[in-house]
């Protein structure tokens, strides 16, 4: 697809919950395995510059191979529970694949790789399958060199290096056994088991390799607390030892021989070490060590200037918030930012200012399982997700001061629940209902703190979004209470406030953590996300027997209707509520089986249903809030044969649009002629309703639909994104027009859930302060928003994507 037409503005992803899952090179680019691709992430810049789709399973390892010549990397190796391994190869801005290796039988926990020669990489791997594997990489094939087996044990990492002055590859594993195994390479052939480290106390995580002024050094981190250093050099001739000597590496055509020794123990983190990393590595710069644990801190040693003793330089992290810990961690090559990856997935970075005081950094984020539904807010200016990670989320498109670039942030957490959520729908601008794996639907209304701060991140007068009149009863913020589900609001003269970016504060005074107000003028961290970004609830909805699958909401905010899974027609009943006082008002029964997905019409006279029972049904307002069934589809002569998983409405009002498993997409209208069927009227088939356009046959089973005018947006079930212009009135066969899909690159890796046009002609952020940015000055783009549509897509890949097309184009 033309890049003019169909363009990605943002992807919303954060890593994997494994450790060895995040890598930095030194061009400054962030590799990180999420879902099962694997993200390029600009940390300058804050944007994904690339997704690589290769593996059909989640991504558990990345690595960038470095040069020895402190060369740009042109290697990248990734791991994942497909039981492969992939090397991708960068060149001219590309990254493709250059060759895969397959031989595991079971899922792939490391990797490491170094440069043989300039085009031969060789690649350690470790899986669950109890092995590790040496890998010769070269001109787009592939050769295991060797397989370890370990029995009944399991290797947590690997990590590759070359012995000093030689070309010689040593291998150290580290597991299970609380042991590190080292391996040399000798002619490239003959794999020599050459010692076992022991010290550690309990299962090693971490291990990483790098030379110091013609030395080696080598740091393990374990789940008994402690980080061991060990160091590596070549004896000379002359050295008295013993062929029993359990500290010498002797090789087998007696050239070399090394010594290991213990150069320090690190004492300093309070839980299990996951990683180390080293600053700057494979360089003879005077190094530093980095050191992420499950206490979530990380901590960076140095030698101590005048000794050799490794003192602790740096220690950042978090306080309180309802996570587990840091799985890794990486600093950038000029040290000037570290990073963590959290056991939540979320990506917390630091930087170092001039003074060399470290603050925390705007890092992406986003859902660490499945998406499962998305919304725009009415005005379209920011996108509100739910997911099975069990949190809501809202992300909207920011200017840093000074800056034409916009980029797009998560800047609250409204809701982290105990269930997995399924379903939203907006209610008003700052007003939405959610549901969840639980009988009960709720509802909450977005705080003081969150309006005032999104009016300083995206640039909207505070004046604007607080015209309705009723701001002086908002609370600030809200917090739960311990053993809680429930955000209960905080008003004034009840909350701690503080004048700084961000808040650590955790106190216990019925609640796990108090709310404190806080000033932003950028998108939160991490930790702020998860204390003060909180939205109250306002109401609780009860009224279905099984848990809640699907909720929508008509165009004025008035009427909400919602549906859960059913396997009866007695449970499959939609249920609307009333807004003003929230009461269920009136129970819609038709379908036997879930409805999987509900639409009100634009001018909300009709509200539309589809159900896996493979019928839909079209209900018509009577009266302000009574509906009554005014046409459906008959099983019999129904089009789709399949669930049908989503609808939705022209934003004429003139045409409906169903897509279903059975890979068909088509268009129904005339039913304003059609005599309504009453509630208590026998079905007849005068009210089944034929399709007035031809049948899409997409090739893959459509999960999510959306109409704009009559520019079809059709997400499948690949993954991949179709759209279609659909003319009426022409002859079949014709009618349907596709102007573009995603490609690879932009595509979801996984099914499509929900896709979401903007409800308004233009693009987030582009309406109000900031300008345009130089790229739309120099394409003559300034004054034409109207041409553009943006569209959010939400996908069981964990991902959230802001696409921007171009309807001039099409």
């Amino acid at each position: 697809m033309a890049p003019s037409v169909f363009k990605t503005c943002h992807v919303a992803c954060c890593a994997n919950r494994t450790p060895n899952v995040i890598s930095w090179n030194r061009g400054g680019t962030i590799a990180f395995g999420t879902c099962n691709s694997v993200a390029l992430y600009n940390p300058q810049e804050r944007i994904i510059v690339a997704l690589l789709n290769g593996h059909t399973g989640r991504v558990n390892a990345v690595q960038w191979i470095h040069r020895a010549d402190c060369g740009l990397e042109r290697h990248l190796v990734s791991a994942g529970s497909d039981n492969r391994l992939i090397v991708w190869e960068c060149h001219n801005d590309t990254v493709s694949c250059s060759v895969e290796c397959r031989g595991h039988t079971a899922p792939v926990s490391s990797v490491d790789g170094i440069y043989m020669h300039d085009s031969q990489v060789l690649v350690a791997s470790s899986a669950s399958d109890s092995t590790v594997r040496l890998w010769l990489c070269s001109g787009g094939t592939t050769e295991c060199l060797h397989t370890l087996s370990f029995g009944s044990g399991f290797m947590m990492d690997v990590s590759l290096a070359l012995l000093p002055g030689s070309r010689v590859p040593i291998l150290a594993c580290g597991g299970d056994d609380s042991r590190v195994h080292l391996y040399v390479l000798n002619h490239g052939k003959d794999l020599q088991k050459a010692l076992t480290l022991q010290g550690h106390e309990d299962w090693i995580r971490g291990l990483a390799w790098a030379p110091s002024g013609g030395e080696l050094l080598l740091a393990s981190c374990s789940q008994d607390c402690l980080i061991r250093v060990w160091r590596l050099c070549a004896k000379s001739g002359t050295d008295a030892h013993t062929d029993d000597d359990p500290t010498i590496i002797k090789m087998k055509e007696d050239i070399f021989e090394f010594a290991v020794s213990l150069e320090t123990v690190l004492a300093g983190h309070e839980n299990w070490v996951y990683g180390v990393h080293w600053q700057p590595p494979f360089t003879e710069q005077p190094l530093s060590l980095l050191s992420a644990s499950m206490d979530k801190t990380m901590i960076l040693w140095a030698p101590e200037d005048g000794s050799e003793v490794w003192v602790e330089q740096v220690r950042v992290g978090e306080v309180g918030g309802n996570t587990l810990g840091f799985l890794g961690c990486q600093m950038s090559p000029d040290g000037s930012m570290i990073m963590a990856h959290a056991f939540h997935g979320a990506l917390h970075l630091w930087c170092k200012d001039q003074g060399d005081k470290w603050g925390p950094g705007v890092v992406i984020s986003g859902h660490f399982n499945a998406v499962q539904d998305l919304s725009w807010d009415p005005e379209g200016e920011f996108v509100l997700s739910v997911g099975s990670d069990q949190t809501t989320r809202l992300f909207t498109p920011w200017r840093k001061q000074d800056s034409k670039q916009l980029t797009w942030h998560e800047i609250s957490r409204p809701q982290i629940h105990g269930f997995d959520m399924q379903c939203l729908a907006m209610v008003g601008q700052f007003q939405f209902v959610s549901g969840a794996d639980e009988k009960v639907l709720r509802v909450f209304q977005a705080p003081r703190n969150f309006v005032e701060n999104f009016a300083n991140i995206s640039g909207i007068s505070k004046e604007k979004l607080f015209s309705t009149g009723d701001a002086a009863n908002l609370p600030e913020g809200a917090s739960t209470p311990a053993l809680g589900l429930s955000n209960k609001a905080v008003f004034q003269g009840k909350v701690f406030v503080t004048s700084v970016s961000f808040c650590l504060c955790q106190q216990y005074f019925g609640c796990t953590v108090i709310f404190c107000v806080c000033t932003c003028t950028e998108p939160p961290p991490e930790d702020h996300l998860l204390q003060n970004t909180l939205w109250p609830e306002v109401q609780k909805l009860y009224g279905h027997g099984f848990e809640t699958f699907c909720v929508a909401a008509d165009s004025g905010g008035t009427l909400v209707a919602s549906a859960c899974k059913a396997t009866k027609a007695e449970h499959a009943s939609i249920l609307l509520w009333d807004t003003s006082s929230w009461r269920q008002v009136q129970a819609l029964s038709y379908h036997t089986l879930t409805v999987t997905q509900m639409a009100f019409s634009p001018d909300s006279r009709f509200l539309l249903a589809v159900s896996r029972d493979r019928t839909w049904s079209l209900w018509k307002r009577n009266s302000q809030i009574h509906f009554s069934l005014f046409a459906h589809t008959a099983k019999e002569s129904a089009i789709h044969t399949r669930i049908i998983w989503s609808c939705d409405w022209s934003p004429d009002g003139a045409y409906f649009v169903t897509c279903s498993r059975d890979k068909k997409v088509t268009f129904v209208s005339d039913f304003e002629s059609i005599e309504p069927t009453g509630l208590n009227d026998e079905l007849t088939d005068h009210c089944d309703i034929k399709p007035c356009s031809s049948i899409l046959d997409v090739g893959d089973s459509a999960t999510a639909s959306r109409s704009v005018l009559y520019l079809v947006a059709v997400g499948l079930e690949s993954g991949r994104i179709l759209l279609y212009k659909w003319s009426p009135g022409l002859e079949p066969d014709s009618d349907w027009n596709c102007c573009g899909q995603t490609d690879s690159s932009q595509s979801h890796c996984l099914a499509v859930k929900r896709l979401r046009w903007r409800p308004r002609a233009g693009r987030a952020g582009h309406g109000h302060s900031g300008g345009v940015t130089q790229e739309e000055e120099k394409n003559g783009q300034a004054d034409s928003e109207s041409s553009w549509a943006q569209l959010a897509s939400a996908s069981t890949d964990h991902s959230v994507k802001i696409f921007s097309v171009n309807k001039q184009a099409l």
